[in-house]
């Protein structure tokens, strides 16, 4: 089943939003003080280009460093690639069967605006080794 809504999740809005992270990414690492928030752009992209069967926590390790590099992401990009996720999400929700990949896309709204201090691993290892 993962398999399949990935597939739909690629062609009605994964490819997009990915597209949305890269130029996101690319713009932020223009300056050194932006890589590692350029970093995290591509790492998020990929995960909301392929993102059924995998999941975010939150490492513990994380500290002040990545609170503060959250306000700057919030400010930079992470208010445009959350409005990009509203958007894509409310227009994949007129559709039954766009139901299920706009609640995706509404849970993928925290991850970009606070995307420091998070790690994506696949769902089955989410709870058991964190």
């Amino acid at each position: 089943m993962k398999l399949v809504l990935n597939i739909i999740w690629l062609v009605l809005s994964g490819f997009w939003l990915f597209l949305a992270y890269l130029a996101a990414g690319l713009l932020l690492c223009i300056t050194i003080i932006g890589i590692p928030f350029g970093i995290a752009a591509f790492r998020i992209g990929l995960y909301a280009l392929w993102p059924f069967g995998r999941t975010t926590v939150e490492r513990r390790d994380a500290g002040a460093p990545s609170c503060l590099g959250n306000v700057l992401w919030l400010v930079l990009a992470g208010w445009w690639l959350a409005l990009g996720h509203i958007t894509t999400g409310i227009v994949l929700c007129l559709t039954i069967i766009g139901i299920p990949l706009g609640i995706a896309n509404f849970k993928l709204i925290p991850v970009s605006l606070f995307p420091l201090g998070r790690e994506i691993v696949p769902t089955d290892e989410a709870f058991g080794a964190y």
